[in-house]
């Protein structure tokens, strides 16, 4: 059982940065992710981050998002560099359960919007 919420979403120029926050409560010990949503599009994977803090990153952000726990602070992060036009969607905020063969994610934050301007 946990509860999620992000912070951090906003407005920045093409090739700018913003660093997401997902606050977490209740039970943290979840792999975590992040995915993000563009209006009209399906919902896409991004990045995860496992309990031994081990990381995946889609092709399309690797070498340009990090993704990051801080367990003291329940807090999951997602640094956003280099962003581009194409990373405009609503980010959200997952926790789930790694097993041997996928992982499960059970809950979800409401998302903060993030825009990118040409």
């Amino acid at each position: 059982q946990v509860q999620l919420v992000e912070s951090g979403g906003g407005l920045v120029q093409a090739g700018g940065s913003l660093r997401l926050s997902c606050a977490a409560s209740g039970r943290t010990s979840y792999k975590m992710g992040w995915f993000r949503q563009a209006p009209g599009k399906e919902r896409e994977f991004v990045a995860a981050i496992d309990l031994s803090a081990r990381t995946r990153y889609a092709d399309s952000v690797k070498g340009r998002f990090t993704i990051s726990r801080d367990n003291a602070k329940n807090t999951v992060y997602l640094q956003m560099n280099s962003l581009k036009p194409e990373d405009t969607a609503v980010y959200y905020c997952a926790a789930g359960s790694q097993t041997i063969y996928n992982t499960v994610y059970s809950y979800w934050g409401q998302g903060t919007q993030v825009t990118v301007s040409s």
